[in-house]
């Protein structure tokens, strides 16, 4: 027993002496062979710092500190290094050594399999005549999809990269390249300078080309992706920087075109941050600029149709807002170019809002500055417009002993309005408008037996409001819409321009329902009568006349993924003249998601024509590793599809494809019509990409 305790000691001794931390030695059964070797047989754990050591049995020899260990063998380091052999001899720390037909598999995804892995210092592990892969192999699935072959690889644990000589990639047991030298990142090592996952596709205005993303590190806080885009008809260089800071972050993306498509050079640039400044204040900046209209549709970058670039500061806190902001608008439809320099090229307003707890409701304060330049010099044309506004309302409430809840409201605002370049409008011109309002609502509630809840709240609300002084123009509520959200709205106007008038009634009734099975319906009707028509509002509104169209909506969710919602106007005729419905169900291996946008023509809103539109966008499970989705948008007036999708995306714990095909129908004078074909192949284990979450392949037998 002495001899074995002494034995032990030394064990002990020699490991805290190279890491001044304690080693624990657990086994069915020790003994002592010899005077300095210590043998343990059956379950043996080691446990050594962060390294943890399963074996068969294991032998120490206290002369030369090394370890003779039969396998099976499982060595784990860290959270994502594990080490499996069928033997090894290692030294007393665990940190350098030789193991037998050994695997190495990094942060569970990747493994590397090698006759012989030889550990280094605890940093480098080298790997003879290895193969690399993230697929399941088993008797049933002996080919892995990939495979990387190679005559030596080297794992730098510090840096996490993996060093490959000789290396041969195979596809299905098909080598398809040979690369002499070829350096990775390793699983765990989510940032590295390097190149990224390539890209391929073709696209009837471009032709065929490859992307091939180069990530490059500015830091542990920035970093900047150069993409190279070539093909028969493009020279392209797309560029994406991200940095972090300690007041927020920004990120700048765009690209660098010469192509056959237009003569000159073409490029775009879309920037946008957010930073928190002292005193609980916020800085915002977005940039867009681009080259030519049809650009960004031509390379799919966005379908924004026009660019804003701004900057915003605003502070919000539970006694105040204040908000200023300064926007330049540049328009990329094809109908708005002609007519763009008569269009508000430079906005700004600066407001604050405080408010103020009285012993009865609540009373909110504020101002706003606003001013709006065209560019056009001719009169009307090119109107530029400058106003101030003041304003205050008061509101509180009261619920009565029989659930009646009550609410007034009253407020007035003063405003000046300086106008240049238009002899509609007197230079400098003033109003004041004033507004009361008295809201009741009566929420009655009904729980039936079986566990089912019914909530029936009719609404009534009685609105004043005028407005005296001079004209000015309306440059911020030029368009408005009747929808459930603005029906008990004091002024469904969107801005300070202009403000609803007259005497009216809101009137509504909401009706809920829902079951202990999780099944809820929600339908409200609702509309607005007035003593006189104003004559504010135009015939697709929904708001002209002396009684408004009828405004519904209808919420119902079955469970299990079905769910529907309908927003409709609807005439004294029935006559639909406006509706929004949306719809998604899934159903088992199936999903859908699919709206509906019909509107009346409206000149005042710009909208000749009737719209009547249906996007759908459904996707089905195909097998345990396939997916498939379309999506297409479809002009039900002019019956043409206007955008159409197809994509096909397979999925395993090593591999992830992507194939997309995708059809711009629509046409005009600055877009083209033009078909994209595209092509992703992203390997999981390789750098951050994995497939941790992916179905795995099946083994059987």
């Amino acid at each position: 027993m002495r001899r074995l305790a002494a034995l032990l000691v030394w064990l002990l001794v020699s490991a805290t002496a190279a890491s001044a931390q304690t080693a624990t030695l657990v086994a069915d059964r020790l003994f002592i062979a010899g005077d300095n070797r210590l043998v343990a047989e059956g379950n043996v754990e080691i446990l050594f710092g962060g390294a943890h050591l399963r074996a068969a049995r294991l032998e120490y020899d206290q002369a030369s500190n090394r370890l003779v260990i039969t396998g099976p063998i499982v060595l784990t380091d860290g959270d994502s290094v594990i080490f499996m052999a069928d033997a090894a001899e290692l030294a007393d720390d665990l940190q350098n050594g030789i193991l037998i037909s050994a695997r190495l598999v990094l942060d569970r995804q990747l493994q590397l399999a090698a006759a012989r892995i030889d550990r280094i210092g605890g940093r480098y592990t080298q790997l003879t005549n290895a193969v690399a892969s993230s697929c399941e192999i088993c008797a049933s699935n002996p080919v892995p999809v990939w495979e990387i072959r190679a005559r030596r690889v080297v794992h730098d644990q510090r840096e996490r990269q993996l060093y490959f000589d000789r290396a041969v990639m195979r596809v299905g047991g098909v080598p398809v390249f040979y690369i002499p030298r070829l350096r990775l990142p390793d699983p765990t090592l989510k940032r590295a300078n390097g190149f990224l996952v390539p890209s391929v596709g073709t696209n009837s205005l471009l032709g065929f080309g490859i992307k091939t993303p180069y990530f490059i590190m500015l830091g542990d806080h920035a970093d900047v992706t150069l993409t190279p885009y070539l093909s028969p008809n493009t020279r392209t260089l797309e560029y994406r920087l991200r940095h972090e800071t300690a007041l927020g972050r920004y990120d700048v993306e765009g690209a660098l075109t010469r192509d056959d498509l237009v003569a000159n050079d073409r490029y775009y640039l879309l920037a946008s941050g957010e930073f928190a400044l002292p005193r609980d204040y916020r800085l915002q900046f977005r940039a867009a600029l681009v080259s030519d209209a049809a650009y960004l549709a031509d390379y799919g970058y966005s379908d924004m149709d026009r660019l804003e670039t701004g900057l915003a500061m605003s502070r919000a806190r539970a006694q105040g807002l204040i908000r200023a902001d300064l926007s330049s608008f540049e328009t990329l439809r094809a109908a708005e170019i002609p007519i763009a320099d008569t269009l508000p090229r430079l906005s700004g307003t600066l407001s604050t809002e405080r408010r103020f707890a009285l012993p009865v409701g609540q009373v909110r304060a504020g101002a706003e500055a606003a001013l709006i330049h065209r560019d056009a010099t001719t009169p009307a044309d090119g109107r530029d417009v400058e106003s101030v506004t003041l304003w205050s309302d008061w509101a509180g409430g009261a619920t009565t002993a029989g659930g009646l809840r009550a609410r007034a409201e009253a407020g007035v605002a003063g405003a000046v309005y300086a106008v240049q370049q238009d002899p509609a409008f007197a230079p400098l011109s003033s109003a004041l408008a004033a507004h009361a309002a008295l809201t009741l609502r009566w929420p009655l509630e009904r729980s039936q037996p079986g566990g089912g809840r019914t909530l029936l709240e009719p609404v009534a609300q009685i609105v004043w409001s005028g407005a005296r002084g001079d004209a000015f123009p309306n440059e911020d509520s030029s368009i408005v819409e009747l929808d459930p959200g603005n029906l008990f709205a004091i002024d469904r106007l969107a801005g300070l321009d202009a403000m609803e008038t007259g005497l009216r009634a809101n009137l509504g009734v909401a009706l809920s329902h829902s079951t202990p099975a999780g099944h809820t319906l929600g339908l409200a009707l609702g509309r607005v009568v007035r003593a006189s028509d104003p004559g504010q509002f135009s015939p697709g509104s929904g708001l002209d006349g002396l009684a408004s169209d009828w405004v519904t909506a209808l919420q119902l969710d079955l469970g299990q993924g079905l769910q529907l919602a309908n927003q409709t106007l609807l005439s004294d005729t029935l006559t639909v003249t406006k509706s929004t419905t949306l719809l998604s169900a899934v159903a088992g291996r199936a999903t859908l998601a699919g709206s509906h946008l019909f509107l009346l023509p409206d000149p005042a809103e710009n909208r000749p024509d009737t719209t009547s539109e249906l996007s759908v966008e459904a996707g089905y499970r195909l097998a345990r590793h396939w997916t498939g989705r379309v999506d297409s948008r479809y002009d039900l007036v002019n019956r043409r599809a206007a955008e159409s999708g197809l994509r096909f995306e397979y999925r395993s714990e090593c591999l992830t494809l992507d194939l997309s095909l995708s059809r711009r129908f629509a046409s005009s004078t600055s877009v083209a019509p033009s078909t994209a074909f595209g092509l992703q192949v992203s390997l999981a284990g390789i750098g951050g990409g994995g497939g941790k979450d992916a179905p795995r392949r099946q083994c059987r037998g």
